[in-house]
């Protein structure tokens, strides 16, 4: 097999705060780096602070063998990709790392596709200021061609990559990741109020909480890997046990006044899984309402988002 060609010229849309870190991350690589952004006077001082060239229109970073996009929306990637596409020579790659949905990515892909063009998602777990010291996380997904082919590219952007699988499934694991810390701030704050409202500090309260057997840890290193992605539901503790405190949890709440969001409504749950005979198996097993509501088992090959039956 010979060897993927290493790029020779690199071009980045989009020179907002989180382009404006990628940019100096490009143009300490070994290729000539292009940018554009609408802000002329952006592209042009961002340019000259970084050794790259300023672009005096998007059509000009299709002469690069990579281009890498950071825009603010869905719709702008696509029209850019759309615009691109067609002036570049087959093999070049786009590379998102904006961040979108996966059908967002898949229609990128589909534009690039008709031109010969590659394309892959490179979706940014971190924040602006990861990426300007070099820590930020890529969660990929693509061809393993195109991957192969913007390796050098995603290497200079970070040092942490993490592969997933097909187009657009690094982004949806950037969205899923950022949905579960959403929902758990709200948790944190709903128990922070708890905590203050019963004689619990923050502080002890964020020591507990940070404990490998505590609340944040354990439902996902013993209950998710060990039971759900196993299907093992056997022994335990049971649903019927968590229902009963989670029904402790929310009288705490009303005899303290705390107003609660994320925790009344996840005690709904539980009470789906005792009336759906789960009382005796590992809490746990409330993962497979999911698997029955969806079609999709947790424990096996991911499911092809065309339909809702497994892949």
């Amino acid at each position: 097999m010979s060897e993927t060609p290493e790029p020779v010229s690199v071009a980045l849309c989009g020179l907002g705060n989180m382009g404006g870190a990628i940019l100096p991350r490009l143009t300490a690589g070994p290729w000539s780096v292009r940018a554009f952004d609408l802000d002329g006077d952006r592209t042009r001082a961002a340019a000259a602070a970084h050794g790259a060239t300023a672009a005096d229109g998007v059509e000009e970073l299709a002469e690069a063998d990579v281009v890498v996009l950071s825009l603010p929306s869905p719709r702008a990637s696509l029209e850019v990709a759309a615009r691109l596409a067609p002036l570049m020579r087959a093999g070049a790659v786009i590379v998102e790392t904006s961040t979108v949905n996966p059908p967002d990515m898949e229609a990128v892909g589909r534009v690039c596709a008709d031109s010969g063009v590659g394309a892959i998602d490179a979706a940014i777990l971190s924040g602006v200021a990861q990426m300007a010291a070099g820590t930020a996380t890529l969660l990929v997904g693509g061809e393993e061609a195109d991957v192969r082919r913007v390796r050098p590219v995603l290497d200079a952007i970070s040092a942490s990559t993490t592969r997933f699988g097909r187009l657009g499934s690094g982004m949806a694991a950037k969205v899923i990741n950022n949905a579960v810390a959403h929902a758990v701030m709200v948790v944190l704050s709903e128990a922070g109020a708890l905590a203050a409202a019963t004689g619990v500090s923050a502080g002890e309260l964020a020591d507990l909480l940070g404990g490998p057997e505590a609340g944040l840890t354990r439902p996902l290193t013993h209950r998710f890997v060990e039971r759900v992605m196993r299907g093992d539901y056997d022994g335990g503790m049971p649903t019927e046990a968590a229902r009963k405190d989670s029904t402790l949890a929310l009288a705490l709440a009303q005899e303290t006044a705390v107003p609660l969001f994320a925790l009344q409504s996840t005690h709904t749950v539980y009470e789906l899984g005792m009336a759906n005979g789960l009382g005796r198996s590992d809490y746990a097993s409330i993962a497979t309402l999911w698997e029955q509501w969806t079609g999709r088992p947790m424990n096996g090959t991911p499911a092809d988002p065309a339909d809702g039956n497994p892949a």
